[in-house]
């Protein structure tokens, strides 16, 4: 299904019933390589609407750059455009960020976060990653999944390029968002790791501390945030995890508040 929403036809599906749960996926991926594995398990429960961003999958490209303050705004605009005033909110890397922002922007809209691999500073990956990004080719990354899921459901698969190019240029520019505004999120949140991911996991740490996390829990009150470091699990790796991240995600979004 499309929705007009800030210039974009943008692309989103609806599985299952009860409370929304929304999936913002990784760059250069859609629906399907982001969460392929999880979202059955996930719409067992709830309802799971899964989303597209700009230039990504079934939606279209439009004229201005990528940026999280805008993938936030039409994820907010969708929501707003479908009728649901609150709902949970699944970030997988890039949408994780995106999630990040929309709980930044828009509070109101959001009840609980699940951010898989996201850091809240440049310096949270590992040195010289970003570079590396920037410097692919789409030879370099012919005939991987996400080469091939834009080919197959992709508005014009000759974007591909360009897209690249967007995201690097996203990616070479992020600056990230200030401790101060990441600690006034008020969700909850779940935040996974994999212990090999492109997050450095000095830089989980200190994110979970932000959101309230770092407490001896058997001397205080538990925190209204956890986080979970994923074993033999690389970036990629994580949305190959569902039979761990399912059980897990559903105890967190299931718990009061």
């Amino acid at each position: 299904m499309y929705a007009p929403v800030n210039d974009l036809q943008m692309y989103y599906e609806i599985h299952g019933s009860g409370r929304p749960l929304v999936l913002l996926h990784g760059a250069l991926s859609g629906i399907g390589t982001s969460f392929g594995p999880i979202l059955p398990a996930l719409a067992r429960t709830r309802q799971v609407i899964g989303v597209e961003l700009q230039a990504h999958g079934r939606t279209a490209d439009v004229d201005r750059p990528l940026s999280y303050r805008q993938f936030a705004a039409d994820v907010a605009a969708l929501l707003d455009h479908l009728g649901i005033g609150d709902a949970d909110i699944f970030g997988y890397s890039l949408g994780a960020g995106v999630a990040l922002q929309v709980a930044i922007d828009r509070p109101d809209l959001v009840g609980k976060l699940v951010l898989l691999s996201v850091t809240h500073t440049p310096d949270g990956m590992y040195p010289g990653l970003v570079e590396g990004i920037g410097e692919l080719t789409p030879a370099d990354l012919a005939g991987s999944p996400f080469e091939r899921e834009y080919a197959e459901i992709a508005p014009d698969p000759a974007h591909w390029p360009a897209l690249l190019k967007k995201v690097q240029q996203l990616d070479l520019s992020f600056e990230g968002w200030p401790a101060e505004q990441v600690a006034a999120v008020t969700a909850p949140v779940l935040l996974v790791l994999g212990d090999s991911d492109i997050v450095r996991p000095e830089a989980g740490v200190e994110l979970f501390r932000l959101f309230g996390g770092g407490v001896p829990g058997d001397l205080v009150a538990m925190p209204r945030s956890q986080f979970a470091v994923l074993p033999g699990t690389n970036h990629i790796g994580l949305s190959d995890r569902a039979a761990w991240l399912a059980p897990m995600i559903e105890s967190f979004l299931d718990a009061p508040a």
